[in-house]
């Protein structure tokens, strides 16, 4: 099967080339991190950013990234949001979804992973948490939690929701074919849009913001003081 999938990317005009990653130089033997590092890296810093709209809107969502240790490699869960969906049609995402009254950020994405993949709350155990995010088209944060699982789950997509789960090393998104930068040119904006083109789907968006996010952590050296 080839890179890239049939997610649809509303391209504005103009939209041109960006540049590497910051791993892009990284040594293969450096390109496997395992559930130890991302713990290292996450508890090193930096202290998660709040977004702008933060406070300004009552639209607050949190969405779960649930690493585990399989074959050797660390993988991420992701979905393929079903292709009935009204907004972000086949779309792939971390579990999340809107907060409830009453709920916590945390408390949101643990409910959403269950609802989305049947994932067991009381399997995950909260490491770090990433820069919050906030959307440009329906003015909302996000707040992206990394969670870490025992080992390989047993998960079901809910049909109503999740057209399928993908379980993606991050060597795979580490691959330095995987990664491409856009530059998106939108009214007052020059802003990078990230890509990561997988096996059978394209992660862009929101969703690839935040896998940078959490690959930037893991690949950079910890200062030593």
């Amino acid at each position: 099967m080839s890179r890239g999938g049939p997610q649809r990317i509303p391209r504005p005009p103009g939209t041109r080339p960006g540049g590497p990653p910051s791993w892009a130089s990284l040594p293969e033997d450096h390109r496997h991190p395992s559930l130890d590092q991302v713990r290292a890296a996450l508890a090193a810093g930096p202290e998660a950013r709040r977004s702008p709209v933060e406070g300004l809107t009552s639209r607050c969502s949190a969405v779960l990234a649930p690493l585990y240790e399989h074959d050797g490699e660390t993988h991420v869960v992701l979905t393929r949001r079903a292709w009935h969906m009204r907004s972000h049609t086949g779309e792939v995402s971390f579990p999340g979804g809107k907060q409830e009254p009453g709920e916590t950020p945390w408390q949101t994405a643990l409910r959403e992973a269950h609802e989305e993949v049947a994932l067991d709350p009381a399997s995950v155990e909260q490491v770090g948490e990433l820069h919050h995010l906030a959307t440009v088209t329906s003015r909302s944060s996000i707040v992206p939690y990394v969670g870490v699982l025992p080992g390989r789950p047993r998960l079901a997509p809910n049909p109503d929701e999740v057209d399928a789960i993908l379980h993606v090393s991050l060597a795979d998104l580490l691959d330095p074919e995987a990664y491409r930068q856009e530059r998106w040119g939108l009214p007052g904006i020059d802003r990078p849009i990230h890509f990561f083109e997988i096996v059978g789907d394209t992660i862009w968006g929101a969703t690839a913001s935040m896998l940078v996010d959490l690959l930037n952590r893991i690949t950079t050296p910890t200062p030593t003081s």
